[in-house]
């Protein structure tokens, strides 16, 4: 009897993985660099890159966020802790999820990631070169696991639907992924059309990234990333003509120079990276008292010196992580509102967000993703 056991579930076994087999479709996809990848859809065993990118596959895999998930990142500890408590609070079972150091910082571990069998590795664009320098896509291949690059990042307003589309293949949810890119597509519209009509004088901002996370002054946005929301929320990009490329940094005298008529900082939870940091700790559920506290102190710096945006109070925080995943969205609703508050009064960016989080994401809508010191907006 033993051994009729042993045997029927032997058979139960090659028929499952027959199956799976059988579902199985091996196809040819082109990553965001143009790559062409072959990958057997729908993956099944998924490592990212990122342990952030966990804000899309959420959007896909809603009902069960972490199923493909074999394997990710260390970064969303520390990078954006609120949400991934959250997470943990919800599935406990991530903490044994094995984690992986970065292949920037060279702490990737590529015989970890071979013993986790994965069908895909999703990595970020901004990963490429240090990718390509350690010869991990040729090591990878070798062992039969395909990588594929994704962004949200680099060219967000540019890649974010094929980046999209391309995982909603991977993933089998080409129809969620599309129903996603109509409502960030709609949502989106609910700003250009009204500006598009009206043509409103367009306000010169300087966007500071992380800003007070280090002493130093000031990182900020190219043509790209924030720089570009900027301008779809029909604003102009301070340092849009000083920094070339989508990252850079812009000195003190230039700002004060400028002197620009809104000042929006990028922040979060970065107790993890520095504590007790000058970051503004805007994000899932933050103190908002103190973040305002916070970003009030900020204005002090020498950069802001007698600058119009600090002298009529329209200096605002911003969730930083806006700058890596799809919801670019609801911050150029938020952005819109802060620079044109008369021609948006009835646009509510929180509502936008709590209804993405209903229809797409696992984790209930907590507030606390802005604050700005001109207290009508």
């Amino acid at each position: 009897m033993k051994v009729f056991n042993r045997v029927a579930s032997a058979a139960a076994g090659l028929c499952v993985l027959f199956s799976s087999a059988a579902l199985a479709d091996t196809v040819k996809v082109k990553d965001i660099t143009g790559r062409e990848v072959e990958v057997n859809v729908p993956v099944q065993h998924v490592i990212l890159g990122e342990g952030r990118q966990i804000y899309f596959v959420g959007a896909l895999d809603k009902d069960e966020p972490f199923k493909r998930v074999v394997g990710w990142r260390d970064d969303l500890t520390k990078a954006d802790p609120e949400t991934y408590a959250a997470y943990l609070a919800k599935y406990p079972d991530i903490a044994k999820l094995p984690a992986f150091g970065g292949m920037k910082d060279g702490t990737f571990d590529i015989e970890q990631a071979v013993a986790l069998k994965p069908d895909v590795m999703l990595m970020n664009i901004d990963a490429k070169t240090a990718t390509e320098e350690a010869g991990y896509i040729e090591k990878l291949e070798k062992v039969g696991i395909p990588l594929v690059y994704v962004d949200f990042r680099e060219k967000p307003m540019e890649n974010t639907e094929p980046s999209m589309r391309l995982i909603g293949k991977l993933f089998g949810k080409e129809e969620k992924a599309e129903e996603f890119i109509k409502f960030r597509a709609d949502s989106i519209a609910k700003v250009t059309d009204v500006l598009a009509k009206a043509n409103p004088k367009k306000p010169l901002v300087f966007m500071e990234r992380a800003g007070g996370y280090s002493d130093d002054c000031c990182m900020s946005f190219g043509d790209e990333n924030f720089g570009k929301m900027v301008e779809f929320a029909g604003g102009i990009n301070m340092a849009k003509e000083i920094i070339p490329g989508t990252f850079g940094t812009v000195n003190p005298e230039q700002i004060i120079a400028s002197n620009p008529d809104q000042i929006i900082i990028t922040g979060g939870n970065w107790e993890g990276y520095v504590p007790g940091g000058n970051w503004v700790g805007v994000g899932y559920g933050a103190d908002e008292k103190e973040a305002f506290r916070k970003l009030e102190n900020l204005t002090k710096r020498p950069a802001f010196t007698g600058v119009k945006a600090v002298k009529e109070g329209n200096v605002h925080a911003i969730w930083h992580q806006f700058y890596n995943n799809p919801y670019q969205f609801v911050a150029i609703q938020q952005i819109a509102k802060w620079l044109h508050p008369d021609l948006f009064k009835d646009l509510d960016p929180d509502a936008t967000f709590k209804e993405l989080h209903e229809r797409f994401l696992p984790l209930p809508y907590k507030s606390g993703y802005f604050v700005s010191l001109n207290v009508g907006q």
